[in-house]
């Protein structure tokens, strides 16, 4: 081995177990809530919780069907109550904790410090109250005993690691590869638990619904009826479809076996059962509560969802006679009638588009996609200052919204704000890197912000995704303008 070499390894490796030692000192271990054990840990109670609160609205809008908030005041008012009861009841009663009914047909539940959630998909899918407690509970599990702050621990100790490989290699060809992988994966943290984890948190589910005095039989029947309505959407959206493909990877993280419902079943016999509450599982009111958004989830299932995907198939007719016969059987949802205004878009009609998402928006004033969608309509007439009006509410409820980002990133560019269309256009360029203009439109930004190595950048991607479009011709002279020969 050459001795240059040589040395540089052993710098790699000072440099890495020297990062290491701090992580491990400046944060150390942490006391587990559930077990009161040691575990690795350097994510604070605080950051849980301001992580929480960036996590939740993008989760609410992005993740697993998106959809906002389901709104039902009984219904959340009725399940709220259960899920406080259920929370004093946990490890960490300490933790604000707030419950939402998430309008998406995907049956899931999920928590973060802060909050727990479970699908309108999947609440119309459970028989009984117990069945509930448990699902909130299991869900409540995982923030009790820390299983999102662990992984995140790991994630962050994963990215420093490579910070310092970076620094390592600094002026190498691998620096900024290596740094850009510790972020891959970070946007799903929430969704990947261990076996292990989910094992705990079915058991955190039935000790707490068990202390509350549920019948604790009822935490297998949950699972049974989650695999059931699981089974009834994946059918409900047909063979090789990407919905279809992502949902089984999602089922992948939240395994839902005949072993799984033995173990639950395990550890229900060596849990201790105080004296049952009533019958245990509380179905008729359950059942009287929930009848109203059955029906609408039984809607949404019809027809909306069968709109959403016939619009993702581009077949636009077929979209509109599905979406239209849900606005028949229910006029009082927004979604209804805001998908009616982004099909009204595809077939080029903005004027009915914008009528469908004032509709929608009278509705529900804080409707995100109809917000996003009237910010375009604006855009598209020339209208900047009504555009960035709306599109800044739209990412004030859905930060993570590129869609949305894009618009108003282009609408301070028309305006001449280049640096704040920068900030918004480079989120957009980002997630999707193959846009046939974005690339030329940033460079044009820092060209005028006189960041021209920036602009050289931007420049050389638009000649790489399409060098043959007006936009990619007008980068090949900016470059050309700005000292770098243009190479086909």
């Amino acid at each position: 081995m050459p001795i240059f070499f040589k040395y540089t390894v052993i710098r790699n490796l000072l440099t890495l177990s020297f990062l290491s030692l701090i992580l491990f000192t400046v944060v150390g271990c942490a006391t587990n809530p559930v077990t009161g054990q040691s575990q690795f840990m350097l994510v604070s109670e605080e950051h849980e919780i301001q992580m929480g609160k960036e996590l939740y609205p993008n989760a609410l809008w992005g993740a697993e069907g998106g959809g906002g908030e389901f709104k039902d005041d009984r219904t959340k008012a009725y399940l709220k109550n259960i899920v406080s009861n259920i929370h004093r009841t946990s490890h960490r009663p300490n933790l604000p904790i707030d419950f939402a009914i998430q309008n998406s047909s995907v049956p899931n539940a999920w928590a973060i410090p802060g909050h727990v959630v479970i699908t309108r998909g999947l609440l119309a899918g459970l028989d009984n109250e117990a069945e509930f407690a448990f699902v909130m509970g299991h869900e409540m599990g995982h923030v009790s005993a820390r299983h999102s702050a662990s992984q995140m621990s790991l994630s962050i100790l994963h990215q420093a690691l490579l910070a310092g490989a970076g620094i390592a290699l600094a002026g190498s060809d691998y620096s900024d590869a290596a740094l850009s992988l510790g972020a891959i994966g970070s946007s799903l943290l929430l969704l990947k638990y261990s076996r292990d984890d989910e094992l705990e948190a079915d058991g955190l589910g039935v000790q707490y619904m068990t202390k509350l005095g549920y019948n604790p039989r009822n935490a297998v029947s949950a699972h049974m009826n989650l695999e059931k309505v699981s089974n009834e959407y994946l059918k409900s959206l047909g063979k090789g479809t990407q919905e279809r493909g992502f949902f089984e990877d999602l089922l992948s993280t939240h395994p839902r076996t005949s072993v799984r419902v033995e173990e639950i079943q395990a550890i229900i016999n060596r849990t201790p059962q105080p004296p049952l509450k009533g019958d245990g599982a509380n179905k008729q009111q359950f059942q009287t509560i929930i009848a109203g958004l059955k029906k609408v989830n039984n809607t949404y299932s019809s027809y909306y969802d069968k709109a959403v995907i016939a619009l993702k198939n581009k077949n636009l007719d077929e979209a509109m006679i599905q979406i239209s016969k849900a606005i028949t059987i229910d006029q009082t949802q927004a979604p209804f009638y805001s998908l009616s205004g982004f099909i009204m878009l595809k077939k080029k009609s903005p004027e009915n588009a914008e009528k469908y998402f004032n509709y929608a928006l009278r509705l529900d004033n804080n409707y995100q996609p109809a917000i996003r969608g009237m910010g375009a309509i604006r855009y598209a007439k020339g209208n900047y200052a009504e555009s960035i009006q709306y599109l800044k509410k739209s990412i004030a409820l859905f930060p993570e919204d590129m869609n949305a980002h894009y618009f108003l990133g282009m609408s301070y560019f028309k305006t001449s704000a280049y640096k704040t269309a920068a900030n918004h256009l480079k989120l957009f360029a980002d997630t999707h890197p193959k846009h046939p203009s974005i690339h030329g439109v940033l460079g044009l930004c820092y060209e005028n912000i006189n960041d021209p190595n920036s602009a050289r950048k931007e420049y050389a991607a638009q000649l790489s995704v399409a060098p043959n479009s007006d936009m990619g011709k007008r980068a090949s002279t900016r470059l050309q303008a700005i000292g770098v020969k243009a190479t086909k």
